[in-house]
């Protein structure tokens, strides 16, 4: 059997938007004071973060290195992991947390799920812009809180 040779040097595969992903997991905590069901009590998630970039491949066909992708998204995940995310207006938990020094992430917004992948997409867009990856044009983050819920946002670089 003769395979036959594929080359992409001369394709117009080379000028097609190319999409990749990455997937990240970490536990966190966290309450909604405001809720009137189960979600007003202290819980925890099983997090999945999925961090997905969009561009026009190099040369070499990589729109961005995994690595890359992985050294900039996993100090965030690292922070976040096995902590309490504490919204600031949350007065009973801002005592406790005053009173007792457990890992936690101060943070200006409710900790919905929506709100956490906003706030993920502004701070890896951040630190995409600082590594000057210049063929990223998209970036698309969802975030995964139970096995049947999640949450999505994206913006054009």
């Amino acid at each position: 059997m003769r395979l036959s040779t594929f080359s992409i040097q001369n394709s117009k595969f080379l000028t097609m938007t190319t999409r990749i992903a990455k997937e990240f997991h970490w536990e966190m905590a966290h309450r909604l004071p405001y809720h009137t069901g189960g979600c007003q009590n202290v819980h925890g998630h099983s997090y999945r973060l999925w961090v997905e970039v969009e561009g026009e491949p190099d040369a070499q066909g990589m729109v961005m290195d995994y690595l890359d992708l992985k050294t900039v998204v996993e100090p965030l995940v690292k922070q976040l992991d096995h902590s309490f995310l504490c919204d600031r207006s949350d007065e009973m938990m801002m005592r406790f947390f005053h009173d007792n020094t457990l890992k936690v992430n101060y943070v200006d917004f409710p900790t919905t799920a929506e709100n956490l992948a906003a706030y993920l997409l502004k701070e890896i867009t951040l630190r995409l812009r600082e590594s000057q990856n210049v063929l990223v044009k998209r970036l698309r983050v969802r975030v995964q809180e139970t096995e049947r819920t999640y949450a999505e946002v994206s913006q054009e670089f």
